[in-house]
């Protein structure tokens, strides 16, 4: 009965958003001569805009020696280009009452801006010189080097989660760059030449490599002119080389142990095999993963943490342009054994492949999805985000649109068929981080 009346409102609230929500005929593109595509979206509830960039490189684009350049690069861009010195990119955007920060994952590196729409102009002059003319300084590049290497061995440190996500991708990947973790690897984050950065640089820093969402209290037209005026003068470059490894196909279970000593509970890793964005399963999978693992009412915190096998659940999930992984992640509660959380994690997910989930316990996780959607598109960054995200990894933002549909019409037979496809033992690996083996 408590999973009916969920549903029921989570059906009403994602009704009530979807009477405001956004339609793709709101949004509005255009492409420079050298190939930036920039989207925008008129947005005046708040005199506020931002600025997405999606660039098409993150760690997937690295090979052995050159691994985390992606990363630095994240750094590397707030550090200096011609007309602002290091440091002055941040300051300038404070001093305008706005604010930035940046992510690089596998698929792409990311920079954001958010201010004052009257601080338009002074965004695009500092994305378009630091994109045009970098500062690459030696003594600067020491400097961001020691951070990374900081930030590296500190994460891993803090962190058993991501300690075990890099081991295990190390396992599941015998052959793609996916193996390779963004941050990269400790003796190539200390060989890097100024050589290795400028041609990594001028590869991916294109403008025809990368996306440009605005969203907030602008217009087309005078996005269009700065945009021409700021960035309309770099270069178009040759496409960056594409990555043609493709990772063979897992045939059996792959298993891995993690001795930490400093971990106070052992964590356990289950990754799958799964398709990159924008395939036709992928909304079923998202709907899999949080039925299995988003919330009290999920499979995993059922079997696991009501249990008290386990003190939490989780999963991770990213979109990318190949095949990728879907991880479902536990911490064992005190004095227990890895091997019975791990039996019981496998039989909760196998289940679902076995005998299927009920239509109300799709429904409620389909309401929440479409809620979610909707929720997203109140605020300028989550519009931002969701048609940054569409039009890279799914080929056009328009399919956003289409996402609510592609959820509604999902059956329980539409999920037990993705579980029997993807969540079997020939497509997993499996993890374990403790202070000492069993």
């Amino acid at each position: 009965m408590k999973l009916k009346v969920l549903a029921a409102l989570l059906a009403y609230s994602a009704a009530a958003y979807a009477q405001a929500a956004l339609t793709a005929d709101q949004v509005k593109t255009f492409t420079l001569n050298n190939g930036m595509k920039f989207i925008v979206l008129e947005s005046s509830a708040i005199p506020n805009a931002n600025m997405y960039t999606f660039w098409k490189v993150g760690s997937r684009n690295e090979a052995p020696g050159t691994t985390g350049l992606s990363h630095f690069f994240e750094h590397m861009m707030f550090n200096g280009s011609k007309n602002y010195g290091p440091k002055m990119f941040d300051r300038t955007m404070e001093a305008n009452g706005g604010a930035n920060n940046a992510y690089t994952n596998s698929d792409v590196t990311v920079y954001q801006d958010w201010f004052p729409a009257s601080s338009l102009e002074t965004v695009f002059k500092l994305e378009g010189d630091r994109i045009a003319h970098l500062s690459i300084d030696p003594k600067m590049v020491e400097s961001e080097r020691g951070v990374v290497l900081s930030e590296r061995s500190t994460g891993l440190e803090n962190s058993n989660v991501r300690m075990l996500m890099q081991e295990l991708n190390s396992v599941a990947y015998v052959a793609h760059p996916y193996a390779i973790p963004t941050i990269g690897w400790e003796s190539d984050i200390k060989a890097w030449t100024l050589q290795d950065l400028q041609h990594y640089f001028r590869t991916y820093y294109a403008p025809n490599n990368a996306v440009s969402v605005i969203v907030g209290d602008v217009k087309f037209e005078e996005v269009k002119k700065l945009a021409t005026k700021h960035f309309g003068s770099i270069p178009k470059r040759a496409a960056p080389p594409a990555v043609r490894t493709v990772e063979p196909e897992q045939t059996g279970e792959r298993r891995l142990f993690v001795a930490k000593p400093s971990a106070t509970a052992a964590n356990l890793m289950v990754a799958y095999k799964v398709p990159q964005a924008g395939t036709a399963e992928n909304y079923a999978l998202d709907v899999l993963q949080a039925l299995l693992t988003e919330g009290k009412t999920s499979r995993l915190y059922k079997a696991l943490v009501e249990t008290q096998l386990a003190t939490s659940v989780g999963a991770y999930n990213t979109d990318g342009f190949d095949p990728g992984l879907l991880y479902m992640f536990t911490v064992a509660a005190a004095g227990v054994e890895p091997a019975k959380v791990e039996k019981a994690m496998i039989a909760a997910i196998e289940k679902v492949a076995k005998e299927g989930v009920s239509d109300e316990e799709l429904q409620k996780v389909k309401n929440a999805k479409l809620l979610g959607i909707y929720r997203a598109q109140e605020t300028i960054n989550g519009k931002a985000q969701m048609l940054g995200n569409y039009e890279v990894f799914f080929g056009d933002y328009k399919k956003a649109f289409e996402a609510p549909a592609a959820y509604e019409k999902l059956t329980a037979a539409d999920i037990q068929a993705v579980a029997a496809k993807y969540l079997k033992k020939s497509l997993r690996t499996v993890g374990v981080l403790a202070a000492k083996e069993d």
